[in-house]
């Protein structure tokens, strides 16, 4: 006769098994997807993860499932860098930072431009475009407070000009322009003596 302990221990081990074939999954579809598009096979996904198609499907039932957390890990882990940026250094290169780094993830992630736009939680109950105004807000708050960005620069204006940007230098390899273009961005945020930092 199994105990209820039985059953509980021997859970334990398959429900630690799934968290890393998820973790794993996840992990290896951010660098296909990065390799190939959003387009990559699930079941080469798989293979490179070191599980069955069947483990995957568990997982992601379809292909908008996998892309929604990849999209959402690689969303967390920026907003992420905000709070550390936030805390660390000054005002204004915690902001000239992020946006590098979200013009970075928005010109890799192929599609992730348009998707950081769409204002209603995805399938996983995440807000995406709010998670990034509100990190967006707080870095230009900061920077606002100390007097050298603009007072009536917004959020909001930072994220449409960035993914604009994004956006439109998609299909070009070289990423110079891209950052050129931030760079008149980033010189027109700001005033005073900082603003050709």
């Amino acid at each position: 006769m199994t105990t209820r302990r039985g059953r509980d221990s021997a859970q334990l081990p398959r429900r630690t098994d799934a968290r890393l074939n998820r973790e794993r999954l996840v992990a290896t579809a951010q660098e296909v997807f990065a390799e190939v598009g959003p387009g990559a096979s699930l079941n080469e996904i798989a293979r490179r993860a070191g599980v069955g198609p069947g483990t995957l499907y568990r997982h992601f039932p379809n292909r908008q499932a996998l892309l929604t957390a990849v999209l959402r890990e690689r969303i967390e882990t920026l907003c992420g860098r905000a709070e550390a940026l936030l805390a660390a250094g000054s005002a204004d290169d915690a902001l000239r930072q992020w946006l590098h780094s979200l013009l970075t993830h928005a010109r890799v992630n192929q599609g992730m431009g348009s998707a950081l736009m769409v204002e209603e939680p995805d399938a996983l109950g995440l807000d995406c475009h709010q998670l990034i105004l509100d990190a967006a807000a707080g870095l230009l708050a900061q920077a606002q407070q100390r007097g050298t960005a603009r007072a009536d620069l917004t959020a909001d204006d930072l994220l449409q000009l960035v993914v604009g940007i994004a956006l439109s230098t998609a299909h070009r390899e070289d990423a110079k322009q891209a950052e050129r273009l931030l760079a008149l961005v980033l010189d027109a945020a700001y005033t005073g003596p900082h603003r050709n930092e």
